[in-house]
């Protein structure tokens, strides 16, 4: 059952729904307002909207690194499954 929650982004109020619980929803906002803030700190003047532009790019791309490196990770232990079975049905 969604739930709707009031949370704060860059000073603005929100209110988000979600399935998920209370805790993880406040971890997401925070997450998204801490990049934000850490773009609004830079010695560069930039708007609002293009530091969620850049706050989106920012976190699509440690998305996208992590999902690869997720994917090298599941191969790399299907590969070493798959020699570990091999091994004991050979030794077996």
């Amino acid at each position: 059952m969604k739930k709707a929650l009031d949370v704060e982004i860059l000073g603005q109020k929100f209110t988000i729904s979600s399935d998920a619980e209370e805790g993880y929803m406040l971890k997401v906002a925070g997450y998204v307002d801490g990049k934000m803030q850490e773009l609004m700190r830079s010695p560069k003047s930039v708007a609002k909207t293009n530091v969620a532009m850049l706050a989106a790019l920012n976190i699509a791309d440690e998305y996208h690194r992590l999902k690869d490196t997720h994917e090298a990770i599941l191969n790399r232990l299907d590969q070493l499954s798959k020699k570990l079975s091999i091994t004991l049905t050979e030794d077996g």
